[in-house]
């Protein structure tokens, strides 16, 4: 299996997000994700390392953000790549959240997620849901 030198994800949320060469597409994608107190919120992200041919393709998962922050019971919704699927899953057990807010205390929360694949070389890049 060919693996590009640096492949990256682009996760979307809720707004299209535009990304500055000079930062690694996990921070920039931090940097600027919905803050909302009543959703989840990525603090820290990895991305998978997947074939080169993936690139364009996308992996929507379903997961649970624990109180704690963590993701749990991840499920693919769709994917047309077994391997993608296993790559996104295995990289999003392992970002970290700051959980939803209700009344001021964290809340469990139910997130379906789209995962973009693309080239970390391109020019002029952004996600939208």
């Amino acid at each position: 299996m060919k693996v590009a030198s640096k492949l990256a994800i682009l996760l979307s949320i809720g707004s299209f997000v535009s990304f500055a060469s000079a930062k690694s597409l996990e921070q920039t994608y931090l940097d600027n994700c919905r803050k909302d107190s009543n959703i989840p919120v990525p603090i820290s992200v990895v991305s998978p390392q997947v074939d080169f041919a993936t690139v364009g393709e996308t992996v929507e998962v379903e997961f649970t953000v624990s109180t704690a922050g963590k993701p749990s019971n991840i499920s693919v919704l769709s994917s047309k790549d077994y391997a993608l699927s296993d790559a996104v899953v295995t990289a999003v057990k392992q970002w970290q959240f700051k959980p939803a807010q209700k009344d001021g205390a964290p809340v469990a929360t139910k997130v379906i997620l789209p995962v973009r694949v693309v080239n970390s070389d391109e020019s002029n890049r952004f996600a939208a849901n």
